[in-house]
């Protein structure tokens, strides 16, 4: 149910967000692409450390008492909130940048319906892969040695495909 709600909640807020986009389809494709690339280095730049940026969002967790009220209920709605990427902290930059290249892309439905299952996605795969792991202090650790370089990745590639996009 939690895997479920965290893929709803990225499609609900990537339609949200393509829908939004045609608001920016009267600037011109170029305009439109150098923004995201531009938005998406911004992104590496703060998640390596080089410049100190302020992300807009809501910095606190969702209360515990969505999963005591009703386990599966709950579990479904901390996976749909958790998933929308706005009720909750998010720590690394990609995921806005994806924000305003989807916001900015202007074109098919099908490049925000991918980052948005792309995105509730990763954010299942990171509690099913520490648990699998069989030792999650240990996956734990591992994992924060190597963050902020996955980070860095994740926005350097989103500067990568916006700037490789045909006009």
């Amino acid at each position: 149910m939690f895997t479920c709600g965290l893929l709803a909640g990225g499609v609900v807020t990537a339609g949200v967000l393509w829908l939004l986009s045609g608001l920016f389809t009267p600037l011109p494709a170029g305009v439109r692409q150098g923004l995201v690339v531009t938005v998406a280095l911004l992104a590496a730049l703060r998640d390596a450390g080089r410049m100190p940026l302020r992300l807009p969002q809501n910095a606190r967790q969702i209360p515990q008492d969505v999963l005591r009220r009703h386990l599966a209920r709950g579990a479904l709605q901390f996976g749909f909130e958790l998933g929308t990427g706005v009720r909750t902290y998010v720590s690394a930059s990609a995921p806005y940048a994806l924000v305003v290249a989807v916001l900015l892309s202007g074109g098919s439905y099908a490049p925000a319906l991918a980052a948005g299952l792309g995105f509730g996605a990763g954010r299942a795969l990171t509690p099913a892969l520490r648990r699998l792991s069989g030792d999650g202090e240990r996956w734990d650790g591992r994992l924060a040695g190597r963050l902020s370089g996955m980070t860095v990745v994740c926005s350097v590639l989103i500067a990568a495909a916006a700037s490789g996009v045909p006009q």
